[in-house]
């Protein structure tokens, strides 16, 4: 047990030096030799959890989506909306830093792209709409932002950039039925970010639960 919580001690320390580091510095010019003099562990502790640098930077991704579920919306737009939002709420607070490898690009691109494809089974999008193309301008134009954030104010000012952003970009894709219903205001983000920690939380107890409920 001991080797255990100490194991997870390293593993956070690592996450939370890549993290800072990537942050600063971004993806490529990142050094392995600079996580470790600021996780203060040993290169063989480092890739004992993540042997490479990728799986490192995805390590890092998948902390800032961890104890955060996004409840589905009636409207798959408004998913779309408070998927860009929340996650602008988390990266301001707990930044990981400008990641943009092949897996993060399609992960985000796949997510986009398949709310997309619901909400024109909806109804929810014009006839010309390609959910493949627009996704992949949202969410090129969602990374943009966080750039642009990023190196301008710190950013600061993210969730209301993003809010923005939506409202710029929806009234090319949605129905003018939809259009007029969605809510993009950036104080969203802060009441998405928290149902979705509430969500985690509860999911997180039960799933304790089922684990001291499961025959030995």
């Amino acid at each position: 047990m001991v080797r255990q919580e100490r194991a997870i001690r390293t593993r956070r320390a690592i996450l939370n030096a890549a993290a800072s580091v990537f942050d600063e510095r971004g993806y490529e010019a990142a050094t392995i030799g600079e996580v470790l003099t600021r996780a203060g562990v040993t290169k063989g502790a480092l890739y004992f959890h993540f042997p490479s640098k990728q799986a490192l930077a995805e390590g890092v991704l998948a902390e800032q989506f961890s104890g955060f579920t996004l409840a589905p919306r009636a409207s798959k737009l408004q998913e779309l909306v408070d998927m860009g939002l929340s996650l602008a709420y988390r990266m301001r607070r707990n930044p990981v830093g400008a990641i943009f490898g092949t897996w993060t690009i399609t992960t985000w691109l796949d997510a986009t792209e398949k709310v997309l494809r619901e909400a024109r089974e909806q109804g929810e999008l014009l006839p010309h709409v390609d959910p493949a193309e627009s996704a992949w301008v949202f969410s090129a134009a969602w990374t943009g932002v966080q750039v642009y954030s990023h190196t301008l104010a710190g950013r600061e000012d993210l969730e209301r950039r993003v809010s923005a952003l939506f409202e710029h970009l929806l009234p090319s894709i949605a129905v003018p039925a939809v259009l007029g219903k969605l809510v993009t205001d950036p104080a969203r983000a802060a009441e998405v970010a928290a149902e979705g920690e509430r969500l985690a939380a509860e999911a997180g107890e039960l799933g304790d639960l089922d684990e001291v409920a499961a025959p030995a």
